[in-house]
């Protein structure tokens, strides 16, 4: 990295009992992986008062006990921690393809998306599973992991209005990410698909998807959705 995580790092109280630290400026790999260092000497060498700890693009928001921590006191302590982080390794991401069935009742504003883009179905298909995507980070309801980056051909905006219920398994896109909404929620990202694959087990409380992994999208006929849904 061409600078080390206390020259670009920057310190927000986001609360009385949070703070907030800055890795980067924008959505980037070393952003990223500096997130991932962090959270990973927090977890090997966890400080006294500390409590949740929740990360995204290239920030994560700290939370503490106000009774044995101040925001100046944890800064400084996690200063000695970004100094380390150089010297933190990073193990291979995990590979994982996800087979999605796009368009049609699958996929209901793929359509829309190819139309106002000026593509077709098959072009737009083959733009959203030709790109690695990196998971940044799980949030919104539990097991949505914000995938990024989108080819710039294929970004489009959220929705004007949320939809009150987005079906399970649901791949949408909006802005530079894409994501699969893990069970029907209300949302507003671009429906191009949807995977047949339990993202998120409630009764234990997994994710199929961690913060690092390497996300493929892989396209699958209706007959194939069903067969794997049924499996």
């Amino acid at each position: 990295m061409p600078n080390s995580a206390n020259d670009v790092a920057r310190f927000q109280a986001a609360s009385d009992q949070s703070l907030l630290v800055y890795l980067g400026q924008e959505i980037s790999l070393d952003a990223h992986q500096r997130v991932i260092k962090l959270l990973r000497l927090l977890e090997h060498k966890p400080i006294a008062g500390v409590g949740d700890l929740h990360p995204a693009y290239c920030s994560v928001l700290i939370n503490f006990d106000m009774l044995k921590l101040r925001h100046d006191e944890l800064e400084a302590i996690l200063r000695s921690y970004l100094a380390q982080l150089e010297e933190e390794f990073l193990p291979e991401p995990r590979q994982i393809e996800i087979p999605v069935c796009y368009g049609g009742d699958y996929g209901r504003d793929l359509t829309d998306v190819c139309t106002t883009l000026g593509i077709t179905p098959t072009q737009a298909i083959e733009l959203h599973g030709s790109v690695s995507y990196i998971v940044y980070f799980l949030g919104f309801v539990p097991g949505f992991a914000y995938l990024g980056e989108l080819p710039k051909s294929l970004m489009m905006p959220r929705l004007p209005t949320p939809r009150r219920s987005v079906p399970r398994g649901s791949v949408g896109i909006a802005g530079s990410q894409t994501g699969v909404y893990p069970f029907a929620t209300p949302g507003g990202w671009r429906l191009i698909g949807r995977t047949p694959l339990t993202m998120f087990r409630a009764d234990d409380a997994v994710s199929l998807l961690s913060i690092g992994d390497r996300v493929r999208f892989v396209p699958i006929s209706p007959e194939r959705f069903i067969e794997l849904e049924n499996a």
